[in-house]
C-alpha cells in the first residue's frame, strides 16, 4: 500500500530548479561532455547539441515533471495513479537509478581521495599520474583509500537525505551557485593560457562536414544522459512541487542550467588540453591520470586541478542525493519503511556492491574478473554495471516513459498538467505534443539500437 501521508514540498522555486539543476549536472557534463565536443567537429558539434537538448532532453523533462507533479508520488506510485498497468515503468527508473548510485558513489570518493592529494601530495600525483590512479584503484594491493573515501561520500549524501526535500534544497542553493563560480573561474584561466587561443578557434569554428550519422548520435546520447532521464529522479523530485509552480518555465531553467555547464566544461577542457598538447579524453582515466598532466604543465596547476575535483565533487553528490532520494521515496511509499531504515538499509547495499565496482577495477589478475577485448581488459563486473545502465536501462525507461506520455496517458493531460490547468503560457504546446509523441520514441529507440545493436558508446 502507497504510503504518501505527511509529503513535504520544496521551500521555493529557487530550490526546486536547483535541486533539479543539480540532479542533472554529473560527471558526464564535466569529463565525458569536452571529448565528444573534441572528436565530432567543435563548434559543429555544439549546435547539434543544442538542438538535441531543445528538441529531445527538454521535452522528456517536461513529461517526467509533468508525471510527478499531478501525483504527487515517486515514479511507481505516479505511473500506477495514471495507469495501474504501467507502475512497472517507474519500478524499471529505480531499479536503475540503484545500480548507477553503485557506483556513482564510488567515483565520487575517487573525487575527494584527489581533493586531498592536490593538497597534500601532489607531486606523486604528477611523478606517474597514471600510476597513481592505478594505485588508488589498488593495483599494488588492497584499495583501501579509494573504499574509505567512497564510504564518506556515501556518508555525506545519506545525511543530506536523511533531512528530507530541506536538505537537498539547502544543499543544493549552496552547492551549485558555487559549482557554476569555480567553473567559470578555470574556464576564464583556461581560456587565458598561451596557446588556448587554438583551442578556442576549434570550439568555436562551424564546419558541418564534421557531422554525421555517429556525430549526430552522440549528440543526441549526451543531450538525454546528461539530464538525468529515464531514472524516474525527475517525476520524484516533481512530485515534491506545488500546484502553483509553473512547470513549463521550471523545464527551460534546468535544461538551461545543465546545458551550460557542460559548454563551461568545454571551454575550460578543450583550450587547456589545447595549450598543453594533451589530447582530450573521456572517463575516468581521463579524469584522473591524463588531466594531472595538463594542471603539472600550467601556472598555478597544483590550485586549479584542486578546484577541478571539487567541481566533480560538487556534481558527483548533487546527482547521488537525488538517485538516492528516489530509491528511499519507492521503499517509504510503496513499501511503507521508514525513511531512515530504508535510507540506511540503502546505503549498507549501496556500499557492500560499491567495493565490488571499485575491487573489479583494481584486481586485474583476479581470475573471472578481467576478460580481453583486442588486446586491452576491462573488468567484467564494472563494466557491465555501467553498460546496462548506460546503453539499456536508461534509454529505456526514458523510452517507455515517453511512450506512456505520448500515447497512454497521453500529451494533452501533460500538457494540461504543465500549464497549471491554463494558468501558465505554453506557446510551444502543440510542438511538444508531437515531438513526445513521435519524435522523443524514435530518437530514445536510436540511442538503444546504436548501444546495443551497433556497440557506439554515445553515453
Amino acid at each position: 500500500m502507497s504510503n504518501t501521508e505527511n509529503r513535504t514540498e520544496f521551500g521555493s522555486t529557487l530550490g526546486f530548479i536547483l535541486s533539479a539543476a543539480g540532479s542533472a549536472v554529473g560527471l558526464g557534463n564535466i569529463w565525458k561532455f569536452p571529448g565528444k565536443a573534441y572528436a565530432c567537429g567543435g563548434g559543429a558539434f555544439l549546435i547539434v547539441y543544442l538542438i538535441m537538448v531543445a528538441v529531445i532532453g527538454t521535452t522528456v523533462m517536461m513529461a517526467e515533471f509533468t508525471i510527478g507533479r499531478k501525483t504527487h508520488k515517486g515514479a511507481v506510485g505516479a505511473l500506477r495513479e495514471l495507469n495501474s498497468k504501467f507502475a512497472w515503468i517507474g519500478g524499471l527508473g529505480v531499479l536503475t537509478g540503484f545500480i548507477i548510485l553503485c557506483y556513482y558513489c564510488q567515483v565520487g570518493g575517487w573525487a575527494m581521495y584527489y581533493i586531498v592529494a592536490y593538497i597534500t601530495d601532489v607531486q606523486t600525483v604528477w611523478a606517474d599520474p597514471m600510476a597513481y590512479f592505478l594505485n588508488m584503484l589498488g593495483a599494488n594491493g588492497f584499495p583501501l583509500g579509494a573504499i574509505v573515501w567512497a564510504f564518506v561520500f556515501l556518508i555525506l549524501t545519506a545525511f543530506i537525505i536523511s533531512h528530507g526535500t530541506a536538505g537537498i534544497e539547502k544543499m543544493s542553493t549552496i552547492l551549485m551557485p558555487v559549482l557554476f563560480v569555480l567553473l567559470i573561474g578555470l574556464m576564464i584561466r583556461s581560456c587565458t593560457l598561451p596557446g588556448a587561443d587554438e583551442g578556442l578557434k576549434y570550439m568555436l569554428h562551424v564546419d558541418f562536414s564534421t557531422i554525421n550519422g555517429t556525430a549526430i548520435l552522440t549528440a543526441l546520447g549526451q543531450a538525454f544522459f546528461s539530464l538525468s532521464l529515464g531514472m524516474g529522479v525527475m517525476i520524484t523530485y516533481a512530485s515534491y512541487l506545488s500546484r502553483e509552480d509553473n512547470l513549463v518555465s521550471n523545464t527551460a531553467i534546468v535544461c538551461t542550467l545543465d546545458t551550460l555547464v557542460a559548454l563551461f566544461a568545454g571551454f575550460m577542457i578543450i583550450p587547456a588540453v589545447f595549450a598543453t598538447g594533451i589530447a582530450p579524453g573521456m572517463g575516468g582515466a581521463f579524469g584522473f591520470a591524463t588531466l594531472a598532466g595538463v594542471f603539472m604543465a600550467i601556472p598555478g596547476g597544483q590550485f586549479i586541478g584542486m578546484i577541478f575535483y571539487f567541481l566533480l565533487f560538487f556534481a558527483a553528490i548533487t546527482s547521488s542525493t537525488s538517485i538516492l532520494e528516489g530509491c528511499v521515496a519507492f521503499l517509504n511509499e510503496e513499501k511503507g519503511i521508514d525513511r531512515k531504515k530504508a535510507l540506511v538499509g540503502l546505503s549498507v547495499i549501496l556500499f557492500i556492491i560499491g567495493v565490488l565496482y571499485t575491487l573489479s577495477q583494481a584486481f586485474m589478475n583476479l581470475k573471472g574478473i578481467w576478460i580481453s577485448r583486442n588486446g586491452i581488459e576491462f573488468p567484467i563486473f564494472g563494466d557491465f554495471l555501467e553498460y546496462l545502465t548506460d546503453r539499456l536501462l536508461l534509454p529505456l525507461g526514458a523510452f517507455f516513459t515517453t511512450f506512456f506520455v505520448g500515447w497512454i496517458w497521453g500529451p494533452d493531460n501533460s500538457i494540461q498538467e504543465a500549464t497549471g490547468e491554463g494558468r501558465n503560457k505554453f506557446a510551444l504546446a502543440p510542438a511538444y505534443k508531437f515531438i513526445v509523441k513521435f519524435i522523443d520514441p524514435i530518437a530514445i529507440g536510436a540511442i538503444i539500437i546504436a548501444g546495443m545493436v551497433f556497440g557506439m558508446a554515445i553515453s
